[in-house]
């Protein structure tokens, strides 16, 4: 009945559903298996793409030509680019999606993918060679059925050995609804993996036909929304609001009068949570001193009623969750869809990864996903994107693709798991790249889509498209540099933008350099400006040039840091290199170095214990 694969990816979700795209669009054959057809691509949280830093990892999915950005603009309902206020560094976009046309986008577009093929089923253990140099061989599932391929990629989120929390209630689950999966952890842990417990949680979901919306703020999308993919995606014609309340004291009363019965204040739950998105009991226990706290009101969708609670993630008893809502300005008739519950699930310390995110134990299995110790759809599909094109890459006998960290928020991420791990819910910020003028929102096409042309997958209009757009910029960038404006000429906008005026003719770039002046002010008030603009079919490419012309000084001093860095990220260390018997080492670096297996000597100066003199003892052996 089944055929070998190429490659097989087990779960599919948003990790899943990038893996199985990239690998099948690379030309591999590729088997997405998942439990429930019905809930390929689920927004199992929010119903929400993109965000601070997340939205800059979209972008880049979309420029090496994953289908996320794609699929966000075509479900889209609302969109604001957050963070505009600061430098252009710090601009994320942010969508709001109805759910269910996000789920339906996704498996549409791998169905009309050719090379992949469906199977719904559970994904209980794997098929391996025993011993010194295993490697994956395929799947075996609840049915008692194998499936051989030559690479699996497991992309499991939430669901091994889950367990879902409701006050004292708890029972196994991946998802509310869906059956958790069992066999995978205690396989993975005989071949010697460690593994860990993580937590995770979700609000309740409303009937928005019970809330005064007229007692909450109104938040609108932006007057002229942009989008995601730098494809040929529809333009968001309409949108829809969402809401903001607050919490307050009596709220929290209601809510304190539930921490008896609460599974992580009595204990029940293990796992450690996100940091950065707490429960409610959790931010009324550590922010004691704060009297209320914002609460964003979601729609789920444009016909549909259902509303999302975000920022009220609780596993506590469902009557007093209902209670606490009530108490909130505009949920005073609230009624509940359903409750909102804590997930504890079965983790993989990421450590045990190659920059690849192949495991450094068994050969040609690959973790992407929740399942290495992330949270959130965005940080996940850029694994899956990330693990698929390395599937493909391996059993074709092609070099691994690993992004740098100055080249993208992607590298960033995937070297922060892989080198220093993490003991909680990992989640992307801007604070977290140390190039982030460079791995802006507005370029990730130009730093990431020559990559995913060279792999196969981004096309070649695509990329001559990129190409163009690098000319033009250079062009108007060059015009800025070498035109000059009289002070008759600038004088008036000066004056009305409160800067001091010129008394001799300038360069445009001197105007613009001065942080009153936009590109805005100069095509209201400039005649050659006005005039050049007009012969430029792209007002993207204004934007580029200026965030360009204005940060260039920053632009530069990071480039030459990255080159700098980029010295040891060129200086490979042998895998199999015995650490131990270099005595000049310290003992916390040689333990380190043995057990993360750094792939160069950059990533080795990442590690937590291993420390300056420690690379320059490594430099020394190597000859440098």
């Amino acid at each position: 009945m089944f055929h070998e694969y190429d490659i097989i990816v087990v779960g599919a979700g948003h990790a899943g559903c990038e893996a199985a795209a990239a690998a099948a669009n690379m030309g591999s054959k590729v088997l997405l298996i998942t439990m429930n057809m019905q809930t390929i691509a689920q927004m199992s949280c929010n119903p929400a793409m993109g965000g601070i830093a997340k939205g800059q990892i979209v972008r880049e999915i979309d420029a090496l030509g994953g289908y996320s950005g794609i699929v966000t603009d075509r479900t889209t309902i609302q969109f604001r680019m957050l963070n505009r206020s600061k430098g252009p560094a710090m601009w994320s976009p942010r969508a709001q999606n109805d759910r269910m046309l996000f789920a339906m986008e996704w498996r549409k577009m791998l169905e009309q993918t050719p090379n992949v093929d469906f199977w719904q089923d559970m994904v209980v253990g794997l098929i391996c060679d025993k011993g010194q140099g295993a490697s994956v061989k395929g799947v075996i599932t609840s049915m008692g059925l194998q499936f051989k391929a030559k690479s699996v990629v497991l992309t499991n989120g939430t669901f091994l050995n889950g367990l879902i929390h409701i006050g004292e209630k708890k029972f196994g689950g991946g998802r509310t609804a869906e059956k958790s999966s069992v066999g995978i952890t205690e396989q993975l842990l005989s071949l010697g993996f460690e593994s860990g417990r993580m937590k995770t949680g979700t609000p309740p979901r409303v009937d928005g036909r019970s809330l005064d919306y007229s007692r909450m703020e109104e938040q609108k999308g932006d007057e002229n929304p942009g989008k995601f993919s730098f494809t040929d995606t529809p333009p968001l014609l309409k949108q829809r609001s969402c809401h903001i309340t607050y919490t307050n004291q009596a709220v929290h009363d209601e809510l304190k009068e539930g921490f008896e019965q609460s599974p992580m204040f009595t204990g029940r739950i293990q796992g450690i949570g996100p940091r950065y998105c707490p429960s409610i009991e959790d931010k009324i226990n550590r922010f004691a001193e704060k009297e209320r706290h914002q609460i964003f009101v979601e729609p789920e969708g444009w016909d549909t009623v259902e509303v999302y609670v975000n920022g009220f993630s609780t596993s506590l008893p469902e009557e007093v969750q209902h209670k606490a809502l009530r108490k909130m300005a505009g949920f005073e008739h609230v009624k509940m869809f359903r409750p909102g519950y804590a997930i504890e699930y079965d983790y993989f310390p990421p450590t045990q990864l190659r920059p690849s995110l192949e495991t450094k134990l068994i050969d040609n299995l690959y973790f992407a996903g929740q399942i290495n110790g992330t949270t959130g759809y965005e940080e996940a599909a850029c694994q899956g994107l990330v693990a698929g094109i390395n599937a493909h890459q391996k059993i074709n006998g092609k070099e691994d693709f690993v992004l740098k960290r100055s080249e993208g928020y992607i590298g960033v991420l995937i070297d922060d798991l892989v080198t220093k791990g993490t003991d909680e819910p990992y989640r992307m910020f801007t604070s977290r790249a140390e190039f982030r003028t460079l791995l802006r929102q507005d370029n990730a096409d130009v730093r990431l889509t020559p990559y995913g042309y060279q792999l196969g997958l981004a096309s070649k209009e695509r990329h001559n498209e990129v190409i163009k757009k690098i000319e033009k910029v250079r062009e108007i960038e060059e015009f800025f540099n070498t035109t000059s404006i009289s002070p008759e000429d600038a004088n008036a906008m000066l004056e009305s933008l409160g800067t001091n005026s010129i008394e001799r003719k300038t360069k445009l770039i001197n105007l613009l350099l001065r942080p009153q002046v936009t590109l805005a002010d100069m095509l209201k008030y400039v005649r050659e400006v006005q005039n050049f603009y007009s012969n430029i079919d792209n007002r993207e490419y204004f934007e580029r040039a200026e965030i360009n012309l204005k940060y260039r000084s920053y632009i530069d001093m990071e480039k030459e840091h990255a080159e700098k860095i980029s010295r040891f990220e060129d200086i490979v260390l042998i895998e199999s290199f015995d650490y131990g018997k270099l005595k000049s080492l310290s003992i916390e670096a040689r333990q380190k170095l043995a057990r993360i297996r750094p792939r160069t000597l950059g990533q080795a100066s990442r590690i937590s214990g291993v420390s300056p003199s420690d690379i320059s003892v490594l430099m020394v052996y190597l000859g440098r």
